[in-house]
């Protein structure tokens, strides 16, 4: 549950060093507004509604945080991009822009107070933090700046981008770092202490290392260093298994990385621990949906022991918890961390 301390347990943990307990998370959002009774595409545009969501999750099962990612659509519906979604199918992009310099040209700067559904976001982690505090870590979301230009031109084409118009990426690329920027910046004002940094579309899963590095590091890198600047923590999350991938990630300064479950927590931790906190990776499906609770304490029993050695280690799952897990499996998991995660 929310503790006093919690702050300076996730400061040590990012500085790599020893917390007096493993900070607990979970990215739990779809579950949570399923144990709410309420409908995620009214959760999603409705401030109120997320900040009480939230509580209640936090309240009822113990996260030592709030974690808004919401959806993948607020910048980008707002530009122009098509998405849909309806009742509990979260909305995603379908309609992509052009993949044009004139499409570059058409991008204007939003401003998150009064553009699409951000100033509802803002008003939520406003909320949340009046409520807890210190005493939770309230995270708000950002898009990483290449995976932004995916979403405003479709996977395929800016891919294919990368050999036929390198240029125009990198400058749709640098556009979204400018904006990712002042959104996080207005997000830490509004009250949040983190910032969930969303790039799963420049994984390993995706491209290579050398792309990851030409294309999309040098802006994390300065999307990380507006965060710190601005008094928060980046929380990277590419649902990433590769160990070269991890390794160019470990260098771009962001706060944590979250690991996918597709590896070893101890793999991660071995090849990358002593560069970066390490955030993870309890599986949503083989261990949390398709398990049963015996199977979740001693799965989260397994990472928590290799993750927390030494340090530099936040407990969580390595993906987002699917709505239909059970209620025990949340419990067990959660009341695992707890009672392995104190060193």
């Amino acid at each position: 549950m929310a503790y006093q301390g919690v702050m300076n347990d996730i400061r040590a943990c990012v500085e790599l060093r020893v917390p007096s307990r493993v900070p607990v998370f979970a990215l739990s959002e779809e579950f949570d507004v399923r144990m709410a009774n309420q409908i995620y595409n009214e959760y999603n545009r409705n401030a109120k509604i997320m900040a009480d969501v939230q509580i209640q999750a936090i309240e009822r099962y113990g996260y030592d945080w709030a974690w808004l990612q919401v959806d993948d659509c607020f910048e980008f519906e707002a530009l122009g991009v098509g998405c849909h979604g309806e009742g509990n199918i979260l909305p995603a992009t379908c309609e992509s822009l052009p993949f044009t310099r004139e499409t570059f040209r058409s991008l204007r700067m939003l401003n998150p107070k009064t553009d699409g559904r951000m100033p509802a976001l803002l008003e939520a982690i406003s909320r949340i933090k009046e409520h807890f505090g210190d005493t939770v870590c309230v995270t708000g979301r950002v898009t990483a700046p290449f995976s932004a230009a995916t979403l405003i031109y479709g996977m395929t084409e800016t891919l294919f981008g990368l050999y036929d118009d390198p240029g125009l990426v990198k400058d749709t690329v640098d556009f979204m770092t400018d904006f990712e920027c002042m959104f996080a910046q207005m997000q830490i004002e509004a009250g949040a202490d983190a910032l969930w940094v969303g790039d799963c579309n420049a994984s390993g899963h995706l491209i290579s290392v050398d792309n990851f590095n030409e294309f999309a590091a040098d802006s994390v890198k300065t999307l990380a260093q507006a965060i710190r600047q601005a008094g928060g923590y980046s929380f990277y999350h590419a649902s990433e298994h590769s160990i070269p991938h991890l390794k160019a990630q470990a260098e771009t300064g962001v706060s944590a990385i979250s690991i996918g479950p597709g590896r070893d927590i101890g793999e991660a931790k071995e090849a990358v621990g002593s560069r970066v906190c390490l955030m993870g990776n309890v599986d949503p499906i083989v261990t949390l949906l398709e398990g049963d609770a015996a199977e979740v304490r001693e799965a989260s029993e397994r990472i928590m022991k290799k993750g927390m050695e030494g340090g530099g280690y936040i407990f969580s799952s390595g993906e987002m918890i699917p709505r239909d897990v059970p209620e025990e499996n949340i419990l067990a998991m959660v009341e695992t961390g707890r009672k392995f995660g104190i060193y």
